[in-house]
């Protein structure tokens, strides 16, 4: 039977390299983070063959003592923590001690420092297992680390790595999370002797732009929120920008990029009523919190992190995702991709401030359903477009246009878009998306107060139910009520709709209460009521929306513009998409050709 005994301190390297060092990507990352840590203002990465060849790395630091050097290749020797109260209260991004020697047992390396005050620099050299005495050498100042030949010594390893192209992009990846997180530095990056990135200090928004691009910048919107001793700030791409990949997500916590399912699942939560299912969302976000109450010390990679309070932490981040995508009474934005958004003022709630008002349905729904009447300002509306307008009306309309966002409606086009004229040019609305859109967010918050108005049908509507159908009706009448649904049956085989949600009255009823029942089938009364119910609701409300091609009066297009001012999210459809964009009369000249 073989005995136990101790490894050598080259294979013991070799195996933690296999965690550490996965790729030239993951020495990159460690070797960045110690230029980092020792206080670089600038920091230069050359590779050679996606860094299989070559990874030289030169930072402006505080550099390494000569007496030091040895000890910087030496597994579990660290600046940065003695006592288990540094571990916990841990802010350097390294911190193990054990990745250069990782690093150094599996490549050929050249370590070269010139520490602050001293005369000149000290180099040593690494070849597996064969370490040289420190030499004098030439460096201005800070550290120069050279990693050559990755897992030369480990053929089979190295079979693993992908091609140069593969290799090169994780390392270009790596590259952008250091730079994003630290905006003060500035970053250059060099493949095979081109330069492909070059990064000058600037603030956060702008290093954002200058790595993810002008088109995310544009369609982003700005999160900031504190709570106790937590702080998220960063950007948030709306839906419109929403991507087939995650090749836009960037979260750090502390400054140290991380990629955390409860993460992950807060911001799912908070995109799920804007997102296609298929879509993912891009952002770039710092949380700030107290170095206590997370734990960086999980894996060797350092990118997983565990929580003292992970449930209070998942609600503040969607909560501030949430209020960043929605932000109703600060700006009503423009989301056509490519363009930049637009912000105005918000719809003011207060009719008071109104200079003339006459009474109008509530919004789309009251022109449409006859519900209870509130004022909307009178000019503009059910004017004819070709009315030309005295001295004093443009006066008055042009105050009037300024107040509202989507402006006032001209007319419709092909049935399927409403067209509105606002202060800056014309608007083009999406008619069925804004309405589903509005129709969500009132079905949810009825919901939420357990206020979904039934609205009893002069003539029920019947059709034919299969077994299953019939018996999900008679299992699931409190849930259906809840949903503002009486569904009876009238024989083995029949199913009537005696009242639907009052906002719905005018849907395809027999095809609604089918797909409804569906679901009560598939996913239980329970589960529609809490996990799957904002999707039910998308559902009824995509059934409910105006349908293309319906004719709408000016009062009826007007009460529409009203509602998508003051509903959250009105800029995007319960799927992602925009629900309008504004073309400016400058932009309109410059099709024209006018002023040539």
């Amino acid at each position: 039977m073989p005995t136990i005994k101790p490894l050598p301190e080259l294979l013991i390297n070799q195996i933690a390299a296999g965690e550490v060092v996965e790729r030239p990507a993951s020495a990159l990352k460690e070797i960045l983070e110690n230029s980092i840590d020792a206080g670089a203002r600038k920091i230069t990465v050359q590779l050679q063959q996606g860094g299989v060849k070559q990874i030289r790395v030169s930072d402006d630091g505080g550099g390494i003592a000569k007496d030091e050097l040895l000890l910087a290749l030496t597994r579990h020797s660290t600046s940065k923590i003695s006592t288990l109260e540094d571990l916990q209260r841990i802010t350097s991004l390294g911190f193990r001690g054990e990745a250069l020697a990782s690093i150094a047992a599996v490549s050929r390396l050249t370590l070269t420092s010139r520490q602050t005050g001293q005369n000149h620099a000290w180099q040593i050299q690494v070849d597996g297992n064969q370490f040289s005495q420190p030499e004098p050498a030439a460096l201005s100042g800070g550290t120069v680390l050279d990693v050559n030949d990755l897992y030369f010594n480990i053929p089979a390893r190295r079979k693993f790595l992908k091609s140069e192209i593969t290799e090169f992009a994780h390392c270009d990846e790596t590259f952008k999370r250091m730079a994003l997180s630290q905006c003060g530095i500035e970053f250059t990056l060099q493949h095979n002797g081109k330069v492909r990135r070059l990064l000058r200090p600037a603030n956060s928004a702008q290093r954002i732009a200058a790595i993810l691009g002008e088109e995310f910048d544009q369609s982003a919107a700005v999160v900031d929120e504190q709570s106790a001793d937590m702080r998220l700030h960063g950007m948030v791409a709306l839906p419109a920008y929403a991507r087939a990949s995650r090749d836009a997500q960037y979260f750090f916590v502390n400054n140290r990029y991380v990629s955390d399912k409860l993460i992950s699942h807060a911001l799912r939560e908070a995109y799920r009523d804007v997102l296609h299912l298929d879509k993912h969302p891009a952002f770039v976000l710092f949380l700030e919190i107290d170095p206590e109450s997370v734990d960086v010390n999980v894996h060797p990679s350092k990118t997983e992190v565990r929580f003292r309070e992970p449930r209070a932490l998942h609600q503040f981040i969607f909560h501030a995702i949430n209020k960043a995508l929605a932000a109703p009474d600060r700006t009503v934005k423009n989301t056509e991709p490519g363009q930049a958004p637009r912000s105005f003022p918000a719809y003011p709630k207060s009719s008071s401030a109104q200079p003339s008002a006459v009474a109008q349905p509530a919004g789309f729904y009251g022109t449409l359903f006859g519900t209870q009447p509130r004022t909307y300002p009178s000019a503009s509306i059910g004017t004819p477009a070709a009315q030309i307008p005295s001295p004093s009306q443009t006066a008055a309309n042009a105050e009037e246009l300024d107040q509202h966002p989507l402006g006032f409606a001209l007319g419709q086009l092909h049935g399927i878009y409403i067209l509105a004229q606002n202060a800056r040019g014309l608007v083009v609305v999406d008619m069925h998306a804004a309405h589903e859109r509005i129709m969500y967010e009132q079905l949810k918050q009825a919901l939420d107060r357990h206020e979904i108005a039934m609205q009893p049908l002069l003539i029920p509507v019947t059709f034919h139910a299969s077994e299953l159908e019939v018996a999900t009706t008679e299992e699931n009448q409190t849930a259906l009520a809840q949903l503002g649904f009486d569904i009876a049956s009238l024989s083995p085989t029949t199913l009537a709709v005696r009242a639907v949600p009052a906002t719905l009255k005018d849907a395809d009823i027999a095809q609604l209460a089918r797909d409804l029942l569906r679901e009560i089938r598939e996913y239980g009364a329970s589960q529609i009521l809490t996990a799957k119910r904002n999707e039910i609701l998308a559902a009824m409300a995509c059934h409910g929306a105006v349908r293309a091609n319906r004719k709408l009066t000016l009062e009826e297009m007007n009460a529409l513009l009203r509602d998508m001012e003051q509903t959250e999210r009105a800029d995007q459809c319960n799927h992602g998409r925009p629900t309008w964009f504004e073309t400016s009369l400058a932009e309109l000249d410059k099709l024209f050709m006018r002023g040539k």
